[in-house]
């Protein structure tokens, strides 16, 4: 019996180290604190940041080139060089000799303009834009509008992509041009409808033929006017002074080049196609001049072609 005793003495210490090994194993195990960790994380952003924030400031150059105002604001206005143009035409060379200095002594006559350069160089302050004719791909044909209209050719060797677009071209009084142009890519086609847009320049009439109005400036057309192409009937109305471009988008940006500010419109007909009603707008602008209108009309409604004298 008393052998036994001793075996549990001295089992009883092997127990108790045990134990005290296994509960003094983790106290090893040292944790950091939340507080550490963030207070880690801060200096090391402090650091990042020195290390980002620039020394010397940067100088941020502005250009001297103007934008176009209105929807785009995109088309950088240049300046025309008359010196580094050479004229093709015996009417461009009247122009760059100085013996043509305003854009009415070729149209007054009818004479035709077969370089774009002529308008650019008798218009300074001429403005540009491109109309929304085409459509973006979208769900069940509800695609965002866009400036080109997309046609493939379906051919042997693949799909042949064509692109179209319309320009507007104007001085905002009185003076407006509009063009068509088509190419295989993007860029030629925008140029064409610059191109010919200059070339179709004319004058219209502007007046107050509102009888709300009567304050005889030229912020509106004189008379009412009807324009058609293909299915599209348009109809423009004199409107008092306020009133704003109460017409469709694309032919709104044609009369506000023209120098036109408030006006009123009915649309008949298939409106959906752009290009037949922008047709139709540029027709019933062209009936402003060949209308036949009283001296003592003249007058009375303000009526001016073309552009202000005053204004440059």
């Amino acid at each position: 019996m008393v052998e036994k005793k001793d075996i549990k003495e001295t089992v009883k210490p092997q127990e108790e180290k045990t134990t005290s090994e296994k509960i003094e194993a983790p106290k090893e195990k040292v944790v950091p604190s939340k507080e550490e960790t963030n207070t880690e994380t801060k200096t090391d952003s402090k650091e990042t940041k020195e290390d980002i924030k620039p020394k010397e400031k940067v100088e941020v150059k502005t250009s001297t080139e103007t934008k176009t105002p209105g929807r785009q604001s995109r088309f950088i206005k240049k300046e025309f060089d008359i010196n580094a143009w050479v004229p093709k035409t015996g009417l461009g060379t009247k122009v760059k000799n100085g013996e043509i200095k305003q854009i009415e002594e070729i149209l007054n006559p009818g004479l035709k303009i077969l370089e774009a350069e002529i308008v650019d160089a008798l218009i300074p302050n001429i403005e540009k834009d491109l109309l929304l004719i085409g459509q973006s791909k979208g769900k069940f044909g509800g695609g965002q509008r866009r400036v080109f209209k997309q046609t493939q050719k379906k051919t042997p060797e693949g799909n042949k992509p064509r692109f179209a677009t319309y320009a507007v071209v104007g001085n905002n009084n009185g003076l407006v041009g509009v063009g068509y142009g088509k190419s295989k890519e993007t860029i030629p086609a925008r140029e064409k409808a610059f191109r010919n847009a200059k070339l179709g320049i004319i004058k219209i009439k502007r007046g107050c033929g509102s009888w709300q109005c009567g304050c005889k400036n030229p912020h509106s057309i004189p008379f009412e006017v009807e324009g058609k192409c293909g299915s599209v009937i348009i109809q423009l109305i004199p409107a008092p002074k306020g009133t704003g471009l109460k017409i469709e988008g694309s032919c709104a940006t044609i009369l506000k080049l023209a120098g036109i500010n408030d006006i009123w419109s009915k649309t008949f007909g298939q409106t959906k196609s752009k290009i037949n009603l922008i047709k139709a707008c540029m027709a019933a602008l062209n009936k402003l001049n060949s209308t036949k209108i009283k001296p003592q009309d003249i007058e009375k409604l303000g009526i001016i072609e073309g552009k202000i004298k005053d204004s440059n």
